[in-house]
């Protein structure tokens, strides 16, 4: 065996002479012994634990030689050694290693030598340390499942403990079999926490427009919470981590960006009261339903609910902004209150007012604003006297130039008048007033 290897090492010399012959003397010894204590670390013992760290130097040109004119090095360098353990199963890259050396100097948490602020500073333990700020809040959620008052199996979903009084946050689509009164189990649901303690819960209270619901469990001791953060302040490309159960992998850690932070609910295909989603890239599949959505402090700010089935990456989260609101409302009246106008509505920029002025010249002048392009006949808008083309900017009493704006303004009003201010063709302002309804998000 020995003999054989430095055959095949001596052939690897040669191929080095012939595909460098043009560099120096030094630069070839260099990398042959590279080559060579490459292949002492090949027949080591496999077995025996040890750390490798190697730093190599390669001047510019020959780097630029070596992928270009010399194919054999690049498959001999690149190829991975696929290594078997007793189990079958195969790894790549496989090797044994041993307790970190206690005289490396750690980086001090915050730390900002290099003049970035803290929450900036993105190293090799970052998600990891989110991850553990937030897991052991996370709970595996069986829901049992059954047709005509036959058991049938369970729904797997996943929840966060938001409180150490055993409040828990859901979606609502993993316990909505729930909600039917034929239901024997009467609202009762099993949880798991990390540390494997088992508890019985029961669904407290569900809005299944926003997917978005609330258990409780009862503890004797207090339980761990996560931390609740903000969705606000997220752009496109900021790292973020998704925690659950997929597939019933309980304890399971995903990683990626946020891809969008106001995805439309128009934009996939759904009808009813508009809603905005955090679309991110982590993985998230069956079972993850009610997870956290976590940034790098460790805080929750979103609820995993849906992913597009035909594709990869394409996972979307309520933002915790909202479900915030949800859950006010759920403390206030028991149930979301959703106020109704009968307006379809379109938020203004630029580019859109131009387009619409080289249509139509009788556009108002505007440089925001939302435009009413369909009013709903019979509804409170039509009543109080909306019409298709009207841009509102103001919306009772502040300056709105989105929909998001105006839902953020009338809350939970309903029967409270709102005065809402709009210019029309021909720059005609008009104050209208109006009523919104509770809508009926069934019909």
């Amino acid at each position: 065996m020995q003999k054989l290897l430095v055959r095949n090492f001596i052939g690897r010399c040669n191929v080095l002479q012939r595909g460098f012959g043009r560099f120096s003397r030094g630069s070839l010894v260099r990398v042959v012994a590279i080559a060579g204590f490459g292949s002492t670390v090949l027949c080591s013992n496999q077995d025996a634990g040890f750390r490798l760290s190697i730093t190599v130097r390669v001047p510019e040109p020959f780097l630029d030689s070596w992928w270009l004119t010399s194919p054999t090095l690049h498959d001999l360098f690149h190829r991975r050694l696929v290594c078997s353990d007793q189990s079958g199963i195969l790894g790549l890259h496989s090797y044994i290693v041993g307790p970190t050396p206690s005289n490396i100097p750690k980086e001090a948490p915050g730390d900002t030598s290099d003049g970035l602020k803290p929450h900036n500073c993105f190293g090799r333990d970052t998600i990891a340390n989110a991850a553990a700020r937030v897991a052991p809040a996370v709970v595996n959620i069986a829901v049992p499942q059954e047709f005509f008052g036959i058991f049938t199996g369970r729904s797997i979903g996943s929840g966060t403990i938001i409180n150490q009084d055993g409040t828990i946050l859901t979606c609502a689509h993993a316990v909505v079999g729930l909600q039917g009164s034929a239901s024997s189990f009467k609202g009762k649901v099993e949880v798991t926490l990390q540390d494997g303690r088992t508890f019985e819960g029961k669904v407290v209270n569900a809005d299944l427009h926003s997917d978005i619901a609330i258990l409780k469990i009862d503890s004797e001791t207090p339980l761990p919470e996560a931390k609740l953060g903000s969705s606000n302040r997220l752009r496109p490309g900021d790292w973020v981590i998704a925690l659950g159960c997929p597939l019933s992998l309980q304890n399971t850690v995903t990683a990626g960006i946020i891809s969008c932070v106001d995805r439309k609910s128009s934009d996939l295909g759904f009808s009813g009261m508009p809603r905005e989603y955090l679309q991110t890239d982590c993985a998230i599949n069956v079972g993850n339903s009610g997870g956290p959505l976590v940034n790098m402090d460790g805080e929750v700010i979103g609820v995993n609910i849906l992913k597009v089935a035909a594709a990869d990456g394409l996972s979307f989260s309520v933002p915790i902004d909202s479900v915030c609101k949800i859950i006010e409302q759920f403390k206030k009246s028991g149930r979301v209150v959703r106020p109704w106008l009968g307006l379809k509505m379109l938020d203004l920029n630029e580019m859109i007012i131009a387009q619409l002025k080289k249509k139509d010249v009788s556009f108002p002048n505007v440089s925001k604003g939302i435009l009413v392009p369909m009013v709903t006949p019979g509804s409170p808008a039509d009543r109080a006297g909306f019409r298709p083309g009207d841009v509102v900017i103001e919306f009772d009493g502040k300056p709105v130039q989105s929909l998001t704006e105006v839902i953020e303004i009338m809350g939970d009003k309903v029967g409270v008048a709102v005065k809402v201010l709009v210019k029309r063709a021909g720059n005609k302002l008009v104050t209208l007033t109006v009523i919104p309804e509770e809508s009926n998000l069934d019909v």
